[in-house]
């Protein structure tokens, strides 16, 4: 992969091939960064052209300007689609990311091909009471991050992944992630609930693990009954980062669903 950066924004991103006829953007979980998906840009870039970030305060994207914050991610997106000349494109989000991708689809519709959200839940109809269920353990993970980054990354890897070979390569990431990066996080909150969730122009796939946490599985649930023409995929042998733990599962999910998504747009 090819590796950039725009003047106007602290993200770098990478872009495998412009030789195919439809882009695919991958938006990696929190504490990690775009190889992530390495295993979905080896089976895909042949077939689709590849566009992956490190998000901001993840990767190599930590080269930063006061004022800059994860709630412009969308619009540094998009301005990175502007300069690749790329109109529309299919996304995914895994957790973090499934955030940001849904943040671009309220934002910038008519860009999206097909929205595919897993670890996450419906940014545009958030519980917060449910949320509160888990904030007693997230309040112990980031104590154990301000304590120590590979302290933080070993207690990370079991929630993140499932199988170890993900566990370990989670990991690997993880304990990369700088703790002053925690800043750029803070901004989350002002994505949710911001928008109100209209009649969708494109298909929208959202799944997790068997293995994620309980309340995750709640969440697809209820997103379910109130969008029923979306697409739910469960992956029975996964924890959070479904596609870590189940490549090549993950990879034909994925191209049945671009592939239907097609069809849908002819």
């Amino acid at each position: 992969m090819q590796q950039f950066k725009l003047e106007s924004s602290p993200i770098v991103y990478y872009i495998s091939g412009k030789d195919c006829s439809e882009w695919v953007l991958f938006l990696h979980a929190a504490f990690v960064n775009h190889k992530m998906f390495q295993p979905q840009i080896e089976y895909f870039e042949s077939k689709y052209n590849i566009l992956t970030v490190d998000i901001i305060g993840h990767g190599k994207s930590t080269d930063t300007n006061k004022g800059d914050c994860l709630e412009k991610m969308s619009v540094w997106i998009h301005d990175i689609m502007n300069a690749e000349k790329i109109k529309k494109i299919h996304i995914v989000g895994i957790s973090l990311g499934a955030v940001l991708a849904q943040d671009f689809a309220n934002r910038y519709p008519d860009a999206v091909s097909s929205l595919a959200c897993f670890g996450g839940y419906d940014i545009n109809n958030f519980d917060r009471k449910m949320q509160k269920e888990n904030s007693a353990s997230q309040m112990v993970m980031m104590l154990k991050a301000f304590v120590s980054i590979k302290w933080f990354a070993k207690a990370n890897k079991k929630i993140s992944a499932f199988s170890q070979q993900a566990q370990n390569d989670f990991y690997d990431m993880n304990i990369q992630f700088s703790k002053k990066s925690f800043m750029y996080l803070a901004s989350l909150g002002s994505m949710v609930n911001a928008f109100q969730t209209k009649s969708r122009k494109y298909p929208l796939l959202i799944g997790c693990g068997k293995f994620d946490i309980p309340m995750e599985l709640k969440i697809i649930q209820d997103w379910k009954s109130r969008e029923p023409e979306l697409k739910v995929e469960i992956f029975e042998n996964a924890g959070h980062c479904v596609n870590m733990d189940m490549p090549q599962k993950f990879n034909e999910v994925m191209e049945e669903f671009w592939g239907n998504a097609g069809n849908c747009l002819l």
